[in-house]
């Protein structure tokens, strides 16, 4: 019963995590470079603010669901669990020591101007950004590995997975 409620939770906040990610990858930054750079500057300090409580609490959810389901899971899945954890620790090192600084640069350039590398330091701002959220979709899927597999563990029957996890 806990491995399956961590199951649940580690499934749910990761694939959380990997979606906030790729819908900014996929539609914020683009968006992001299509706008005049005042304009950019000024969303993402403003992005940040709200980014940086529900971002680091998914991520913080994520990584010790999955580690702790680690710990509890005691055939195959530990280790396809323990790698969940791990590139979703992955993640948020990349935000913290690569995006963070950064986005502190972007907001002192809103309050005053960017300067002439600007274009370089926000490139190198989407490179962290793409590798936190390869690591983070990669950590959803390994958590789909570890839920289907405890899904073929099961009792055999002809009732479908989903119905005997929602009894249990």
């Amino acid at each position: 019963m806990r491995t399956r409620l961590l199951l649940a939770v580690s499934l749910l906040s990761t694939g959380l995590l990997a979606g906030a990610f790729s819908y900014g990858a996929a539609n914020l930054v683009p968006t992001f470079n299509s706008v005049p750079i005042d304009m950019r500057l000024d969303f993402h300090t403003e992005l940040m603010k709200m980014n940086g409580i529900t971002m680091q609490g998914a991520m913080a959810v994520s990584a010790l669901s999955a580690l702790a389901l680690a710990a509890l899971t005691r055939d195959g899945g530990r280790v396809l669990a323990a790698t969940a954890g791990l590139l979703t620790v992955t993640s948020f090192l990349i935000t913290r020591f690569g995006n963070v600084p950064i986005n502190g640069r972007i907001k002192q350039w809103a309050a005053t101007t960017p300067p002439a590398d600007h274009a370089e330091i926000l490139r190198r701002w989407e490179l962290f950004n793409d590798a936190r959220t390869c690591t983070a979709v990669a950590a959803f899927a390994v958590l789909i590995l570890v839920a289907l597999r405890h899904a073929d563990a099961g009792p055999s029957t002809t009732e479908p997975a989903w119905r005997r996890v929602a009894k249990e």
